[in-house]
C-alpha cells in the first residue's frame, strides 16, 4: 500500500461544510441510552447473596486485557465477564486489538488521507482537517470476524466514537458518475514477518453500503485521541460490520468502478465473513455485516433463602434490527425457554440480559441462545458458534 503523501493539499471547502455541521456537538460526547430492566418483573435473587462465579470450561487460558505480541501478531482481548449495566462502554485500554501498530508507522503529526480515483479533483486531508470536522458519532460495537472461544470471545468491544462521516468527504470531493465502489487503504508495512496474518489493510465497499451503515473516519474513542494500537491517527468505523472492514491507519480513499477486484484482506476473511468461496471481484463480496448474535458472559452462583441458584448474565448484539425475544437452553436434549430478563431497544452496540437457572443435577451444561424468528439472519447462532459450557458441582 502507498505511504501517506508528503506534499500537503488542503480542502477548505470540505472544512467549511463539515466543521459547521459538527461544531454544535463538539462540546461533549452524546451518551448512549441503555434499556432498563423489564418493568414489573420480580427479582428471583432478591434478598440473596452472590457467592461466586462459575468459570466457563473448554476455553483458552490466554490472558485478558493485557497487550500480547507485536505488529500483525499483536493482540489484546476484552474481558466480557466484567460487563454490567453501569459499565457498558469498554475503556480504551481494554478495547480489543486484533493487530498492534507497526514499528514502521510514520510520524502521525504530518498524516494525510488522500482522496482520489473517480473524483472531480483529488485531495489530501490533513489530520488537523479531520479533527476540526469531527463530531460525536455515538456508541458502536466492534467484533473481529475471527472472534473465538480460545480468548473467551474477547475480540468484542464497544466505544464512544468521534469522527467524520465518510459520505461527507465523498460529497465534498464530487464523486464522478461512474464510481460505484470505494477502496479504503491503511498503512500495512511491518518490521517483522507474521506467523498468522497477511499484510493488506484495505477493503472495498459499495457506495450505498457506506451510506446505509453510516461509516465514518474516527479520530477519537471514549473522548480521547485514538491510540496507536487502535488505529491512530485515523481509522474507519463501519457500524454493524465486522472489525476486519474497519481499516486502521487510513491513508487513502479511492473511488472506483464495478470491476475492481477484492483486496487480499477481503480474500483472507472470506470464510469468516460468510462468503461463498473466495470472491475475485469486490462486487461479488457480500456485505460483512454482523448477524444477530448472543451469548452468556458469566454464570453467577447465589444463595437465596437457603437454596442455590444460578444467574446467567449475557449479551445480545448484531442484526439489522433489535430481536423481539431471546431463548436459551442448557443442553441439546432440553427445550428452549424464553430468557427471563431481555429487552432490546437497539441492535448496536449490545444489550445485556439475565436468566435465573436452577439445574436439577450436577454436571456439564452447554449454554446456547437462539432467536426463534426465521426472518432474522443468525448463521453463527444456528451453528452453535457462541455456545459456552460450565461445570456445575453444587445444586
Amino acid at each position: 500500500m502507498a505511504k501517506p503523501p508528503q506534499t500537503p493539499v488542503t480542502r477548505r471547502n470540505f472544512l467549511k461544510t463539515s466543521a459547521v455541521a459538527g461544531g454544535a456537538l463538539l462540546a461533549g460526547l452524546d451518551k448512549f441510552t441503555w434499556p432498563a430492566p423489564q418493568a414489573g418483573a420480580s427479582d428471583p435473587f432478591a434478598g440473596g447473596q452472590q457467592t461466586g462465579v462459575v468459570p466457563f470450561v473448554h476455553e483458552g487460558t490466554g490472558r485478558l486485557e493485557v497487550p500480547l505480541g507485536a505488529e500483525l501478531d499483536g493482540r489484546l482481548f476484552t474481558d466480557l465477564s466484567k460487563l454490567s449495566q453501569e459499565s457498558l462502554v469498554t475503556p480504551t485500554e481494554k478495547f480489543y486489538v486484533r493487530t498492534r501498530a507497526s514499528q514502521l508507522l510514520p510520524d502521525t503529526a504530518d498524516w494525510r488521507v488522500r482522496v482520489e480515483g473517480l473524483v472531480a479533483s483529488s485531495a489530501a486531508l490533513t489530520l488537523q482537517d479531520l479533527q476540526k470536522a469531527a463530531r460525536p458519532m455515538g456508541a458502536h460495537l466492534m467484533e473481529c470476524a475471527g472472534n473465538k472461544e480460545f480468548a473467551s470471545f474477547g475480540m468484542l468491544s464497544v466505544a464512544e466514537w468521534m469522527g467524520v462521516p465518510l459520505t461527507e468527504i465523498l460529497t465534498a470531493t464530487k464523486v464522478k458518475p461512474g464510481a460505484t465502489r470505494v477502496l479504503i487503504d491503511g498503512f500495512d508495512r511491518y518490521a517483522t514477518i507474521s506467523a498468522s496474518s497477511t499484510p493488506g489493510a484495505s477493503w472495498v465497499f459499495a457506495l450505498e453500503d457506506v451510506k446505509s451503515a453510516q461509516a465514518f473516519l474516527a479520530t477519537q474513542m471514549n473522548g480521547q485521541p485514538l491510540t496507536r494500537d487502535h488505529g491512530a491517527p485515523v481509522r474507519l468505523v463501519v457500524p454493524g460490520w465486522y472489525g476486519c472492514t474497519c481499516i486502521k491507519w487510513v491513508t487513502s480513499i479511492t473511488l472506483l468502478d464495478e470491476n475492481v477486484e477484492a483486496t487480499s484482506q477481503m480474500q483472507e476473511y472470506a470464510s469468516r465473513t460468510g462468503q461463498k468461496g473466495t470472491p475475485r471481484l469486490a462486487r461479488e463480496y457480500q456485505p460483512a455485516t454482523i448477524e444477530q448474535a448472543a451469548m452468556p458472559i458469566r454464570v453467577e452462583k447465589w444463595q437465596v433463602s437457603g437454596k442455590i441458584k444460578y444467574r446467567v448474565v449475557g449479551i445480545a448484539w448484531g442484526g439489522a434490527r433489535p430481536a423481539q425475544s431471546l431463548q436459551i437452553r442448557f443442553n441439546p436434549e432440553e427445550d428452549y425457554v424464553e430468557v427471563d430478563n431481555f429487552r432490546a431497544s437497539k441492535n448496536d452496540p449490545w444489550t445485556m440480559w439475565s436468566h435465573a437457572w436452577s439445574p436439577k443435577t450436577t454436571g456439564t451444561y452447554s449454554i446456547r441462545l437462539a432467536v426463534k424468528d426465521a426472518s432474522v439472519p443468525q448463521r453463527r447462532l444456528d451453528s452453535g458458534y457462541y455456545v459456552r459450557s460450565v461445570e456445575i458441582s453444587e445444586v
